[in-house]
């Protein structure tokens, strides 16, 4: 998709096709476990030493919640997103730091407008209700 501000959405029945469907948010994913990978504050968070596992939820996840494929919710039941990250210290710099590499990702897609928008609002309002820790300083 062109990041054109003068083009018009065609119509379709939901986010995940109008964004190119598996593709985009695969893409999505990889530019952002690309950053993960290398950050210090991040990468500790995924025990798994093979982040292919990780991938995997988070596009099942991102996929189900944008009107794609139900793989996530019959694999691993309702997201239960806090509880599921209650385990890990997530601080505003954590936050900060997934956000920087989640705007590398949604950068990288190139949508429209109102598309980059609406799935980036989301990404923030997600990250910010992960924070389950005060600032480390």
């Amino acid at each position: 998709m062109q990041n054109d501000p003068f083009s018009q959405p065609g119509y379709t029945e939901n986010f995940y096709d109008a964004v190119g469907g598996h593709g985009t948010f695969v893409k999505l994913i990889d530019v952002f476990y690309d950053g993960v990978a290398t950050d210090p504050l991040l990468r500790p968070m995924y025990p798994e030493e093979d982040l292919e596992p990780a991938k995997r939820r988070f596009l099942m996840f991102l996929e189900q919640y944008w009107g794609g494929p139900t793989t996530y919710g019959e694999e691993r039941g309702h997201p239960r997103l806090r509880m599921r990250h209650i385990p890990f210290r997530v601080t505003p710099e954590a936050k900060d730091r997934w956000l920087f590499h989640m705007r590398t990702a949604v950068d990288a897609l190139e949508l429209p407008p109102l598309y980059e928008g609406t799935l980036w609002d989301y990404m923030e309002r997600a990250a910010l209700s992960m924070v389950n820790s005060p600032s480390e300083a």
